[in-house]
This record gives C-alpha cells, sequence and structure tokens, in this order.
C-alpha cells in the first residue's frame, strides 16, 4: 500500500468534486472455479484499490460527502476463518493504514443505504462489472439489474483524477514494464524451431511470478499475429514463422505493462518479414514523436495510419494517395485496431468505467460505428501525467481480404492481386508505454530493443 496520507487526499479530492450524497465502492470477490472453496486469483477491484488499497475480498465503503464520514465495510475473521488460514492482519489494522478508522460490518451496508436512500439522498454508484455486484447493487438499492444507472457524475470526477498519474505510480507501472522488458527477452530467448508457443508463455508467466508480478492480462503468445486477441497456444514454431509477444506484467499494488514485439522464429527475418517489419516501426516511432499535451490521440492514430499506407504503397500492397486512402478507411484491411489505450491500474485504464469517458469526451465523442476507428480506445487530448500505449500494427485476415475483394472496396486503394501474395502473412505489432510529460512525452522503463538489427543480433547471440 501506499501511506495512508495518500489515501485520504485521494478520498478528499474526489469528495471536492462531486456535489453530495453519498459514494459507494464495492470491492470484488472471490469467484468459484468449480465449487466454492477453490477460487481463481482474486485481483481487488482497481477504483477501490486506488482509494483505499485495501487487497480484501468481499469489502465495501462508503464516502458520505454531506456527513464527511468514511466507513468500511467487511467482516474480521472469525474462529473458522483463523482455523484454515490462521491469524492474518486484521481488516481494522488494514483500514488505519488506508487513513480509515470507521469500520462496520459487511451486514450493515444496506442498512446504511437504506437510511440515505429515505432520507432522500442520493447514492452514487460505479458501472458493476462482477455479477455478484450487480446482484448486490440490485438487493440493497431495491433496483432491478437492467435497471440500475451507475453515476456519470461520480465516473466523471474519478476519470479526472485517476487519468493523471502521481510520481509513486509512475514508479510502480515502471516497476510492472521493466519486469515485462524481461519477459520479452525472455521469449526472444526462449522462442525457436520445434518449441510450442504455451512454452513461451509458461517461461514469461514463471518470470513474473519470481519477480512478485501477476500477468496484467493473458498474454498473446503466437505465430499467428494476424488474430488480434490470439489466446490459442498449441502450435508449434519452425523456421520462417513470425512470433508475435504482447504480454506485460502487473504488480502486487496492481500497476500494469503492456508491451508487443515481433520477431522471427529464425534468426533472421525474411526479405518480406523485414520489409514489413520496418513499415509498423516507421509508424510507432513517428506516432511516439507527436506525443504531446494538446494533441488529439485520435490525430495521432490518423498520422500513424498514413505512415502505414505509405509503407504498403512502396510494397505495392496499396496505391494512390495516402492521406485519401486513410480519409476512405482503405488502410483498415491492414489495420483493424486502435493505436493504444490509456494504462495503468488496469491494463486499459478505466475501462469498466466507460471508454465514452475515459477516452473521449462529450464534445468530441467516439466514433462507434466507422471500421477501425470504433475499436480506438483513446480518442481525446492528451494531458500531462497520462500514461499512453502506443501500439501500430499490420495485420492480414484473410476473411477480411475475402470480403473486401468480393466487394471490390476500395479498389482505388488496394491491389489486391499483391495483397493475395500476403494473404497468409500474419501480423506484426510494436507496443510501448509512455508517459505524457509537460513539454511531451518519456518512454517508461529501461527500454526494450525494437530495431531489426538489434533483435536479429541478440536472436544470433541466444541462439548459436
Amino acid at each position: 500500500m501506499f501511506s495512508a496520507q495518500t489515501y485520504q487526499d485521494r478520498r478528499s479530492v474526489l469528495q471536492t468534486n462531486v456535489a453530495g450524497g453519498v459514494l459507494l465502492f464495492l470491492g470484488n470477490i472471490e469467484n468459484p472455479v468449480n465449487f466454492e472453496h477453490n477460487p481463481y486469483y482474486f485481483r481487488q477491484d482497481s477504483t477501490y484499490l486506488y482509494y483505499f488499497g485495501i487487497q480484501e475480498p468481499r469489502i465495501a465503503a462508503i464516502i458520505d460527502i454531506d456527513e464527511n464520514k468514511t466507513i468500511v465495510f467487511g467482516d474480521e475473521l472469525s474462529i473458522d476463518d483463523i482455523v484454515w488460514m490462521g491469524r492474518q492482519e486484521t481488516l481494522k489494522d488494514k483500514c488505519l493504514k488506508s487513513g480509515v478508522q470507521e469500520t462496520l460490518p459487511y451486514a450493515e451496508l444496506s442498512q446504511y443505504l437504506s437510511k440515505v436512500q429515505n432520507s432522500g439522498r442520493k447514492v452514487h454508484y460505479l458501472p458493476p462489472y462482477q455479477s455478484s455486484n450487480k446482484i448486490l447493487l440490485s438487493d440493497i438499492l431495491g433496483i432491478k439489474i437492467a435497471e440500475l444507472q451507475p453515476s456519470v457524475e461520480m465516473i466523471k470526477a474519478i476519470v479526472k483524477q485517476r487519468s493523471i498519474k502521481e510520481a509513486q505510480e509512475i514508479v510502480q507501472i515502471e516497476q510492472a514494464v521493466n519486469v515485462s522488458n524481461e519477459m520479452h527477452l525472455l521469449a526472444m530467448r526462449v522462442a525457436r524451431p520445434d518449441v510450442k508457443e504455451y512454452e513461451v508463455a509458461n517461461a514469461i508467466q514463471y518470470l513474473a511470478a519470481n519477480k512478485e508480478c501477476q500477468m496484467s492480462y493473458p498474454p498473446i503468445v503466437t505465430i499467428n499475429g494476424g488474430i488480434l486477441h490470439n489466446h490459442y497456444r498449441l502450435n508449434t514454431l519452425k523456421e520462417g514463422d513470425l512470433f508475435l509477444n504482447d504480454s506485460g506484467a502487473e504488480t502486487s499494488m496492481g500497476y500494469a505493462g503492456d508491451l508487443t514485439r515481433t520477431f522471427p522464429v529464425s534468426k533472421t527475418f525474411t526479405t518480406k518479414q523485414k520489409e514489413m517489419y520496418e513499415i509498423v516501426l516507421n509508424a510507432f516511432n513517428n506516432a511516439q514523436r507527436l506525443l504531446k499535451p494538446g494533441v488529439r490521440f485520435k490525430d495521432i492514430h490518423l498520422k500513424a495510419s498514413q505512415h502505414l499506407v505509405e509503407g504498403l504503397v512502396d510494397l505495392g500492397l496499396m496505391k494512390g494517395n495516402p492521406e485519401d486512402a486513410v480519409k476512405n478507411h482503405a488502410h483498415t484491411l491492414f489495420f483493424q485496431c486502435g493505436l493504444g489505450h490509456m494504462m495503468g491500474l488496469d491494463v486499459h485504464d478505466m475501462e469498466d468505467l466507460g471508454e465514452q469517458y475515459i477516452g473521449y469526451t462529450e464534445e468530441d465523442p467516439k466514433d462507434t460505428k466507422t471500421f477501425g476507428l470504433k475499436s480506438l480506445r483513446l480518442g481525446k487530448s492528451l494531458e500531462s501525467g497520462f500514461v499512453v500505449t502506443v501500439e501500430p500494427g499490420i495485420y492480414m485476415i484473410p476473411e477480411l481480404i475475402d470480403i473486401w475483394q468480393a466487394e471490390n472496396k476500395n479498389a482505388d486503394f488496394i491491389n489486391y492481386d499483391k495483397v493475395y501474395e500476403y494473404r497468409n502473412f500474419g501480423g506484426i505489432r510494436v507496443e510501448d508505454d509512455f508517459l505524457i510529460t509537460d513539454d511531451g512525452y518519456r518512454l517508461l522503463g529501461d527500454g526494450l530493443i525494437k530495431t531489426v538489427e538489434e533483435i536479429e543480433n541478440y536472436r544470433a547471440e541466444h541462439l548459436a
């Protein structure tokens, strides 16, 4: 945990940004795998971590703005719990570390909120994503699950606060990024012909665990990089394959890293692989140079897309004016997703609160219909203190190519005969994490090799 003062200060700031009423925070529960006492790995709700820092299942808290009080609701261990799990730090002591003096049994949460509602005061709550919390909110507030209406005022106040990272949060994020760097270098040493994808995944997860970290998301380790979120890991690596590793570590306090590297299973890239990789790397380098406060991330995304098109024109897969091609969304045959997203306590920071609040503004809302743009998680202007990913890519998806070619879609910009030669090419992505500073940006972590020369030299050294 951070200092008690940190959590007190965060809660104090939040109170000033919500007009009144009671702010409700629901922690997560231990979800069973196949029976009650065999749970999945427990991960606390990120907003609860941000304002209270307590890693405890079945816990809740309120900030009563009108009465200026903060209460944590939870239960101390019973003697039966102690028999099975031993004496542990008490909930009361954990709350004191969070700067909270008052605790009440979990069962009294419903009674407290009923009094608030009966007095005509508002209960603010966030969008529930765990089924247990949807049911709990429905029960204690007397509202059907389908009719739950999270507090937009509370969401906006939290987004405003959590988006700007504190110096101590950057320390945590860089710790996660540096462990992620080690994971990626290990993958480059382990991946070779006749190795299974899951062997690479197991190796990097083992490294993370030895660094007291979890994975910040299920790792994508695949020779089929054209599948954006590919979690199939049974393929055997062979000479000539491209290997895409999208993985990141999460610290014990919940802060994430998120990196992607693509490299050849052989010691060197083939000519086609190198040419395509250089296109993606060029788009990446140009995108990172545009990072600074006041610049719309959507504009950086479109500029990166234009750089991708320029490279694809040089290779003969596309034609015409690159700027016009992007305006007509022709690039989305090759780049279907967004350039990046916010990152912090969540790898997609605060995504549970709604992308329309996290990545966009009411004045400049998200395009939810246009292919490509609808997958861009972040579009609004950058601010000093944001942490963002930059991750351009090229993905050859045979099914998508077939549909577009049958429709002769964007034929003014796409050479389908040439595209057919790359039909089973797969995919390439390069991704790093950045802090937006007052005068530009800073790469987070110690840096990870990414040029063709660096990757080939590293592969040659460790595959000898």
